[in-house]
């Protein structure tokens, strides 16, 4: 299964006053059904405001079978997975794979790219030395030679996507890709689409700490909940209305230990390999959740001053940026939006 460690976001009652009012039509007669399971590691929360309950439980299904379905492409958990078999291959053979893979990948480049890449799929070496995942944490620093010896294993442009031929090649023998930072985002961005096709425009999904809030709830922007990066587990400290976008949030402590009053965590900085160190969470609101799920991790490890100067640049992304220091950095097209709850409580 795909895992990447997002903070959980929490749907809110809607403060009076606080949004527009309006519907879709038919919004009266509509109600509210919902369904929870597992998907790619984490809880899968479908809700759907509908007249239609038949509708909503169909389309309920195909999105959990598309999840499990990416779920065995995407995995480095799940034997027979285009990546395994991509990796299985590096520096030997390009590897037919999916559309779906290839799309991932070409999104995963383009960020990359933003980012300097310091969003990098090819980190999966790193995940080798460093066991945060749920099957392998171990809470153990690996020694610094383990470490720098992965990192010329790191280079996300030498993924080769050959889209004629259907393949993808890994040009160096010991590369691994690993998507647990995109391909949930992509899954979300799918399931959005087949609530549509569906006929369902008043819906919300929630995959962990990725979610999409399509259309209104009962009338009005859904309210969406940043948790506190310290703080108990439920704890919020500001809010969003949101309507057809995307909410993603990185942090630094629900896959991580603390060793000599020192967090370590799974955001590892693909030039030094260690945990980045500038931020507690990044949350991205944008219009695609696979970007968003990338953009989030890749702005984490950029760091605050970096990380909040890409996404002034571009168009249609925002931030709220908890730092190493607990300062909340909202960017320039939020802070009209932004609800503060409190203040983010203050812990290594």
């Amino acid at each position: 299964m795909i895992t990447s460690v997002r903070v959980i976001a929490l749907v809110l009652p809607m403060a009076l006053g606080g949004a527009c009012s309006g519907g879709s039509p038919g919004a009266a007669a509509s109600r509210a059904v919902q369904r929870a399971g597992t998907a790619m590691g984490s809880e899968l929360r479908l809700t759907a405001y509908t007249a239609d309950e038949a509708a909503a439980q169909r389309a309920f299904d195909t999105v959990f079978s598309d999840f499990e379905r990416l779920d065995a492409l995407l995995s480095v958990w799940r034997p027979g997975s285009d990546v395994l078999r991509v990796n299985a291959a590096a520096g030997d053979r390009p590897v037919p794979v999916s559309p779906e893979t290839r799309a991932v990948l070409r999104a995963a480049r383009q960020v990359s790219d933003w980012t300097a890449g310091k969003f990098d799929v090819t980190f999966g070496p790193l995940a080798e030395v460093w066991k945060f995942d749920a099957q392998d944490q171990d809470s153990s620093i690996p020694d610094d030679a383990h470490i720098r010896s992965r990192l010329p294993l790191i280079d996300y442009r030498r993924v080769e996507i050959d889209e004629e031929a259907g393949t993808v090649f890994l040009a160096r023998k010991g590369m691994r890709i690993h998507l647990g930072g995109i391909g949930k985002g992509y899954a979300v961005e799918r399931a959005a689409a087949i609530f549509r096709q569906s006929g369902i425009r008043d819906f919300m999904i929630q995959a962990g700490g990725d979610l999409y809030a399509g259309g209104l709830k009962e009338g009005k922007p859904w309210r969406l909940g940043i948790n506190d990066p310290r703080g108990p587990v439920g704890r919020l400290f500001a809010a969003v209305d949101m309507s057809d976008g995307t909410f993603s949030t990185s942090g630094d402590y629900a896959r991580s230990f603390i060793k000599g009053g020192i967090r370590y965590h799974h955001l590892l900085d693909p030039a030094t390999g260690l945990p980045a160190r500038g931020c507690r969470s990044v949350t991205i609101v944008a219009d695609s959740p696979t970007q968003a799920d990338a953009l989030s991790t890749g702005v984490f490890i950029l760091g605050p001053v970096d990380g909040m100067a890409l996404v002034e640049r571009l168009p249609g992304v925002e931030a709220v940026i908890v730092t190493a220091t607990n300062e909340v950095i909202v960017s320039s097209g939020l802070k009209e939006r932004l609800v503060l709850l409190g203040r983010p409580t203050d812990a290594p």
